[in-house]
């Protein structure tokens, strides 16, 4: 499950097109519901702080940041730019697809923060993408990956289609590692409906997080 070279089978996806045809026209919908949006909010009010330059990276017309705290930067990345120019928290973005070219255009150490939410699990080299966040990302600097049980199967590589809410978080672990990052905290927690409904224990989307420094 967690080869950090892996085969063709792990990283082939059930739907091989180009994503660039996939993420063509946007979607302007949430695709986790407000229990995960509100757990991941309130971890990066705990996490971040608003001297930061942080980049949302495979983001989207929202970035799910509190909207209370004014960054010093957010810098955006997705597949779609219409998506990227409707999110009002980016002072900047770029369109690129990963899975065709994982170089990052930004100079070495000038990312304080680095966010990916439901993002990971469409990545077919995440080793690469794992070493340039390190390259990118400051000394001391923080990586946040979140995601639920949620995806667009079809596009998810098989290491990930295949695998379990378990295996999800210890094989983005296991990347980072052999990438030189720090062992990270690994969040695994239920949510519950915000309102009325929490009052009923309906459970929302449940809440997956890996949260690695770049020491």
């Amino acid at each position: 499950m967690t080869d950090m070279f892996l085969n063709t089978y792990q990283r082939s996806k059930e739907d091989n097109d180009d994503d660039s045809i996939f993420y063509a026209h946007p979607r302007f919908v949430h695709h986790l519901d407000d229990a995960f949006r509100g757990r991941l909010k309130q971890l990066y009010r705990d996490k971040l702080s608003k001297d930061l330059i942080v980049l949302d990276l495979m983001s989207s017309w929202t970035s799910h940041l509190p909207e209370e705290i004014s960054y010093r930067k957010v810098i955006g990345h997705g597949m779609n730019s219409a998506e990227l120019e409707k999110n009002q928290r980016l002072d900047a973005y770029w369109v690129q697809d990963l899975n065709k070219n994982q170089d990052l255009p930004l100079e070495n150490s000038s990312i304080d923060a680095c966010l990916m939410v439901a993002a990971w699990q469409y990545l077919q080299y995440p080793e690469n993408v794992a070493a340039e966040l390190k390259r990118v990302i400051k000394t001391g600097g923080r990586l946040i990956i979140s995601f639920s049980n949620r995806a667009f199967w079809t596009k998810a590589p098989r290491i990930w289609a295949e695998g379990s809410d378990l295996e999800h978080l210890n094989y983005v672990k296991d990347v980072l590692i052999a990438q030189g990052w720090r062992e990270p905290q690994l969040l695994y927690e239920e949510t519950y409906k915000p309102g009325a409904m929490s009052f009923l224990g309906l459970k929302g989307d449940p809440f997956f997080s890996v949260l690695a420094s770049n020491d």
